[in-house]
């Protein structure tokens, strides 16, 4: 049950946040991702044969918390009408996107709580579906502004950084993988990420008077 109520929350929010990499893309001035059909919501347009169906699988196989993503979309920065900002704002949309999702589970968390006891009581499917939302786009969000190639962090680290300092700091991109497994055998990762999702979780239940 457990898969079936958090698959859709996943597939959704991570074509979600490639989308919204694709319309920051096509307000910059490039149209690749509209041309190749990749503004939609339409899982199929989206699905990583790894990201979306294999690992999800192995994490609910090995009780793993879930986690994937979603056939990257393409992007042509020679295309933008401002390289260096259009580069920043489109790697910075998709973990901009997963945190909107977050505040919305939220808020809607938040309506659900306040209705009565027994009205309550009976959205116990829903009240799960929203917490998994929740927490699971905020893991999107601070685990993709890492700032380690490939992840969007390093994109928008690199594109404010000076130039000089912006090609230097470019130079770890053949190990970028190999960083992140690093950080993840190494335990490193766990607190990247979870430092400031806590954070961001903590000022967002004080704004809505949430504990």
């Amino acid at each position: 049950m457990d898969l079936l109520l958090q698959l859709p929350i996943l597939l959704f929010s991570i074509i979600f946040h490639e989308v919204a990499h694709g319309w920051m893309a096509l307000r910059h001035g490039d149209d690749t991702a509209a041309r190749l059909g990749r503004l939609t919501f339409n899982p199929v347009a989206h699905i990583d044969p790894v990201g979306t169906v294999l690992l999800p699988l192995v994490c609910f196989a090995f009780h793993w918390p879930l986690f994937g993503w979603a056939k990257p979309v393409p992007v042509d920065p020679y295309s933008f009408h401002r390289p260096r900002k259009g580069i920043v704002q489109v790697a910075a949309a998709g973990p901009a996107s997963n945190l909107i999702l977050c505040v919305a589970a939220a808020i809607l968390l938040r309506i659900l709580l306040g209705l009565p006891p027994a009205a309550a009581g009976s959205m116990g499917t829903l009240r799960s579906a929203l917490w998994f939302a929740l927490h699971i786009n905020l893991v999107l969000a601070f685990f993709n502004l890492i700032p380690v190639h490939p992840l969007d962090g390093s994109k928008v680290l690199g594109g404010l950084l000076p130039l000089r300092w912006a090609m230097a700091y470019e130079r770890h991109e053949p190990y970028g993988v190999a960083i992140i497994l690093g950080l993840i055998f190494l335990g490193v990762i766990r607190y990247l990420v979870a430092i400031p999702s806590n954070i961001f979780l903590l000022l967002l239940g004080k704004a809505l008077g949430m504990a």
